[in-house]
């Protein structure tokens, strides 16, 4: 891109909204480009709790609308992406002294019925004592209720957006700072910055798309220089994973006695994950981190249901972070909406801002389209919604039937062993293929990194979904940090070789650089 090109949309930040409004501009046929200072779904996107849900305790705090659209969007997200979000029922234990059994009978009518549920099956009451779904839990708890949402891999759905955009002509900058923008006339010109070189680049926009997650704020106020921009409320959630707590595919969602939930999820085979916390923060988003007394409270909350005890020392690994949410002057966090809103300034014949506050990874395909709506009147030709049809890449399966689709592989591919083949087919779907291209054996996919990683699929990482470094491969694009041997890391970071150290040292300016702004 020259210096000062011109284009329709920038857009700052690679969570899920500011990819997920990429994709949807750029399928519009507008001119797209997206900066991210470090990876794709580095910050919030990557550390929720993992769930495409409607959100069954935000009934609760009244909130009817986003509860609905949430549950809307489960049931289309279901059909345009199966490969990497698939159906999870949910046993919600009823021990006596919390919420009464007619008001959690009431929110699971409701859950049932606001969303027009179609693909899922409905709620039921359920007697612990005679169903599997009882046997890991305390014998005091004897009676419950089982409802549905779905399971998602929330980074990888990230990435699938971004892949999508740039499908549609957009240009995806990783490892790209949003330093600055002047107005100019009808437009911004705007500043970036690649992180690992520290070469600058100018590019004029007529639209801003601040997505920037919990930097929101600072665009506003140190980027773009309004001391009277708006900041989200920001508030910390904290994930434990630990040896896996119960059998079954099925998850548990668990009442406290300060009325917040926790889950207990199968996750990664091996493991349970538990979360998450709801914790005011003020530090920077980019350190994060849980502390000692969110890791014995979630402990403590799964002793308290399941027979097997859980201590700190049990904790195999923990993510944390930062929910950007609008500021609605809830005295609790946990009460604090989940609701976005979309902030428009300026007006037609001047630059135009558009800064998102709040969001959930379920209703974000949702929440791009509204900022389009939202922005309509400054694009420069009339353009038309089309994402609500449109499978992410790899979800085009036949029927969205993921079942059939790994049968049809494993027939095609039977040397690849059954547990590979499957994780293959959930990451990538349909573009599976382009992996194993004409390979007859394990051999034909190249280097073995360990923990069923070739040097196939790195690649592919590499070239198509922006990873650039072990951490990016291990984490985000995938989970395997919990499975692969000592050693893959370094084999994983000599691949990368040059690129990978500097995107480490990229990353350590662009947080020094938020520090110094």
């Amino acid at each position: 891109m020259s210096a000062n090109e011109q284009v329709d949309l920038l857009v700052i930040g690679g969570g899920i909204n500011g990819a997920g409004i990429a994709r949807d501009a750029a399928g519009r046929g507008l001119k797209v480009v997206l900066v991210e200072q470090s990876d794709l779904a580095s910050a919030t996107s990557s550390a929720s709790t993992k769930l495409i849900h409607g959100g069954l305790r935000y009934l609760e705090y009244g909130e009817f609308r986003l509860v609905r659209e949430a549950l809307i969007e489960r049931e289309r997200l279901l059909g345009l992406a199966p490969h990497i979000i698939w159906p999870l029922r949910f046993v919600l234990p009823h021990p006596p002294g919390l919420r009464p059994a007619w008001m959690i009978r009431l929110g699971l009518f409701l859950y049932d019925h606001l969303g027009g549920r179609q693909r899922l099956p409905r709620s039921h009451s359920v007697d612990l004592t005679r169903d599997p779904r009882g046997a890991g839990l305390a014998a005091s708890i004897t009676r419950g209720y089982v409802y549905s949402d779905c399971w998602v891999e929330d980074a990888r759905l990230v990435v699938l957006n971004a892949r999508d955009a740039a499908e549609h002509g957009a240009e995806i900058l990783t490892r790209t700072r949003f330093v600055t923008a002047e107005q100019a006339g009808d437009h911004w010109v705007a500043t970036i910055e690649n992180v690992v070189d520290g070469s600058r680049r100018r590019i004029e926009a007529p639209i801003l798309v601040n997505a920037a997650g919990p930097w929101v704020g600072d665009v506003l106020r140190r980027r773009l220089g309004d001391p009277a921009g708006k900041s989200p409320r920001l508030v910390k959630g904290s994930h434990i994973v630990v040896p896996r707590l119960f059998e079954g595919d099925h998850a548990y969602i668990l009442q406290n006695p300060d009325k917040r939930i926790v889950f207990a999820i199968p996750y990664e085979g091996k493991f349970t994950l538990v979360g998450t916390t709801d914790i005011p923060y003020e530090a920077d988003p980019a350190e994060v981190a849980i502390d000692r007394d969110e890791t014995a409270y979630l402990a403590e909350t799964v002793s308290r249901y399941f027979k097997k005890k859980v201590t700190p020392a049990d904790v195999v690994w923990t993510y944390s972070g930062v929910r950007p949410l609008y500021d609605d002057a809830a005295a609790n966090a946990s009460a604090v909406t989940r609701d976005y809103v979309l902030d428009v300034q300026g007006s037609r014949g001047q630059p135009v801002l558009l800064s998102i506050f709040g969001g959930k990874i379920t209703t974000s395909r949702r929440l791009a389209e509204h900022a389009l709506e939202k922005l309509e009147p400054f694009l420069p030709r009339p353009t038309r919604p089309w994402t609500a049809t449109a499978p992410l890449p790899g979800g085009d399966l036949p029927g969205a039937d993921f079942g059939a689709f790994l049968a049809g592989l494993q027939r095609m591919k039977p040397w690849l062993p059954a547990d590979l083949a499957r994780r293959l087919a959930r990451a990538y779907g349909s573009r599976v293929v382009r992996i194993l291209g004409d390979a007859v054996d394990l051999a034909g996919l190249g280097q073995d990194f360990g923990g069923g990683l070739t040097q196939a699929e790195v690649v592919y990482l590499r070239d198509q979904e922006w990873a650039l470094t072990a951490e990016d491969v291990l984490w985000r694009r995938s989970k395997l940090g919990l499975h692969v041997p000592v050693g893959t890391r370094e084999a994983l970071r000599a691949f990368f070789g040059t690129a990978s150290a500097g995107a480490d040292m990229g990353q350590e300016r662009a947080d020094l650089a938020l520090k110094l702004a």
